[in-house]
């Protein structure tokens, strides 16, 4: 196994393993280091059916299922299919939209995610250059980089976390299909608290968990400041330096870190332009700084 970072600050290409296969403990070992070290992975040349990626990602932590359940693979709901193409009836195959606006997943829940791995099958193209980056930012360094004053202000605090925030944002774009949360739907994920400082549960070091998909305001602070508080933190985080652009190639097995970084999928590719990805997330469920040692 070959591990090639990027120079962006995230990201890594890894290359002569096979994912298809079972995980020896030496290589998921290497690989949850890495994860927490370069953010993002990328396993190009790889061919996975929703069992073997289901596979994959449940040796890192359990997997979740959408609370929206829209489009799963067959027999397995805790894939999902990100795709923007239609079966022979004109319906929908998969989430079209999917991660579209900057966000982390799985900040609106109590439990968090660790991290998201997505294999490529189909990817968009036009005039010979592939569409649908997945855009990174690096968490870690954007706490690293915030001024003592701002960590000492939030030091403690806690922003609320709302998924239907992000969902109604989604649902309110052109060519949307998603319907209003159901109330069962609203009861299953509630706002919930998330410290806006967390210790990174692989690195041991502190990131910035605070997203502008879900984080709806800081407590303990009067409305007016919550709102300049989260503006800065948005706009600190969406500085060019802490970016990175993943341009996909079919076969792909991009893995990343939800804790250490944000994310967006530019939707910069037509309906006629097909994209059909996998995708399971992984929760934080086990106790990573012992596995990674």
């Amino acid at each position: 196994m070959r591990i090639t970072p990027n120079n962006a600050g995230l990201g890594a290409r890894v290359e002569g393993i096979d994912l298809a296969a079972p995980l020896t403990q030496p290589d998921f070992r290497t690989l949850l280091r890495a994860l927490g070290q370069y953010g993002v992975l990328c396993f190009p040349g790889q061919e996975l059916e929703a069992a073997q990626l289901s596979e994959f990602g449940s040796r890192f932590g359990d997997l979740e299922v959408n609370v929206a359940n829209l489009f799963h693979a067959p027999g397995h709901p805790e894939v999902m299919i990100l795709s923007n193409m239609r079966d022979a009836e004109g319906k929908p195959v998969g989430l079209h939209d999917a991660g579209q606006g900057w966000h982390t997943d799985m900040s609106y829940s109590h439990d968090i995610a660790l991290a998201n791995a997505l294999h490529a099958k189909t990817i968009p193209m036009r005039d010979g250059r592939p569409l649908g980056d997945t855009q990174f930012r690096n968490m870690h360094a954007a706490y690293d980089d915030l001024p003592t004053e701002v960590v000492q202000r939030l030091e403690g605090r806690i922003a609320i976390h709302d998924f239907e925030k992000f969902w109604e944002v989604m649902r309110t774009r052109p060519g949307s299909i998603r319907k209003p949360l159901t109330p069962e739907q609203r009861a299953k994920k509630p706002p919930v608290p998330q410290p806006i400082f967390r210790t990174h549960p692989i690195t041991g070091r502190r990131v910035l968990y605070c997203n502008p998909g879900y984080a709806m305001r800081i407590e303990g602070l009067e409305p007016a400041e919550s709102d300049a508080m989260l503006e800065y933190l948005f706009r600190h985080q969406a500085q060019e330096k802490y970016l990175y652009s993943h341009s996909w190639a079919p076969g792909d097995l991009l893995m990343w870190d939800n804790i250490g970084t944000v994310h967006n999928a530019a939707a910069d590719y037509g309906p006629e332009e097909p994209r059909y990805i996998l995708r399971v997330q992984v929760m934080a469920t086990r106790d990573y700084a012992s596995l990674a040692a």
